[in-house]
């Protein structure tokens, strides 16, 4: 089909929500390459956005500046909702009754604004995470399914679960929640982007001559998800009548120990790798903003400070890594439900470290 000017008109108007954070620019690349996918990327601040990609600034945290971006938003059939608030201490901050309500809030904002607008609304996605089964609070048995009962926890993920559900049983759209673990992609200042951690610390080792340490605590096995596996997951969920109203994890497919994995990291920077060596990074690599600063310097790279780079990052990390522990409870997805149903996507894990660390330096954000 093509319109009046000859142009093809797309079968899909997809409207993704946090453009700019790991999840939401990966899904950005995978649906503007598609060619029945119309893009508007929503963020607060401007991005850098493939060619044919509109982007709409809107605070989500204001109803009437989603009001006012309404006539913006009528042609959309299908979001997805990657937005997320993450309070400055993080892991406190996920079982702050504000952080809670803000996320429940924006999620609100958005939907208010677009149903009322957008008649051909037939899906929308979102996020959960590990935190659905309760790992923050206590150790999760392994592997994590999603058919299990809620976990009796407080978090924004039920409140806006709660939102949907109820929102949805009025509508004619469909929904998907979709549940990642560690993810894996690129974006700045992101509040849990544990590729620029590692990246930076693995730098900042080497502009002083050390070997790659492993900084965090016992060996435990875990998980991870790709985001460009995310955003193909949503695509698969976007599509297919089977996963109207489904929860599914969404995973690489392999387990991993993070010790495992760092002499690929180490190979990756040119540099010896070091032994077993805890060191908080929350607290300690603050201290290296003038390191930082030096090796920014010598290697041309961003002009963006530590801090700017990797945010609170360096505290999910330090969770992610196990810091602290000298047993880390397990944490281990379930990737099997969304492949019963269709969805035969997987990474291997220790081949997505090398891509992203690989896209970052290319970006001119970490040193070669």
């Amino acid at each position: 089909m093509h319109d009046r000017f000859g142009d093809a008109v797309k079968k899909h108007r997809i409207l993704i929500a946090g453009a700019g954070g790991v999840v939401g620019a990966a899904a950005v690349d995978h649906f503007s390459a598609q060619p029945d996918f119309e893009v508007l990327a929503l963020a607060r601040r401007p991005l850098d956005l493939p060619e044919g990609v509109k982007q709409l600034r809107v605070d989500l945290t204001d109803p009437v500046a989603c009001q006012k971006a309404a006539t913006e938003l009528s042609h959309v059939t299908h979001i997805l909702y990657a937005a997320l608030f993450e309070l400055p201490d993080l892991v406190s901050g996920w079982r702050d009754p504000r952080q809670m309500s803000i996320n429940e809030a924006m999620l609100r904002n958005l939907l208010d604004a677009i149903e009322p607008v957008a008649k051909g609304l037939r899906h929308v996605s979102f996020l959960q995470g590990t935190k659905a089964y309760g790992g923050h609070v206590e150790p999760a048995p392994v592997p994590c399914k999603e058919r299990w009962p809620r976990h009796n926890h407080q978090n924004f993920y039920w409140l806006q679960e709660d939102f949907i559900r109820a929102r949805q049983a009025q509508a004619a759209w469909t929904f998907t929640i979709l549940r990642p673990q560690v993810v894996l992609g690129y974006a700045v200042a992101s509040p849990m982007n544990v590729m620029i951690a590692i990246g930076a610390f693995a730098a900042i080792l080497r502009e002083q001559g050390l070997p790659l340490t492993f900084p965090g605590g016992g060996d435990y096995v875990n998980g991870a998800s790709d985001s460009r596996l995310i955003a193909q997951a949503a695509h698969f969920a976007a599509v297919h009548e089977i996963a109207a109203n489904e929860t599914y994890n969404v995973v690489n497919g392999d387990g991993l120990v993070w010790r495992d994995l760092w002499p690929s990291v180490a190979e990756r920077f040119g540099m010896p790798l070091g032994g077993h060596e805890p060191l908080c990074l929350k607290d300690e690599m603050p201290k290296y903003e003038a390191v930082w600063s030096r090796i920014v310097a010598k290697h041309g790279l961003k002009p963006l400070t530590l801090e700017q780079l990797a945010n609170s990052s360096w505290e999910f990390t330090d969770r992610t890594l196990g810091h602290g522990l000298a047993h880390p409870a397990n944490a281990v997805l379930s990737g099997v439900k969304l492949r019963q149903h269709g969805f035969a996507g997987c990474i291997d894990t220790e081949d997505s470290l090398g891509f992203w660390l690989e896209k970052m330096q290319s970006q001119r954000l970490l040193p070669r």
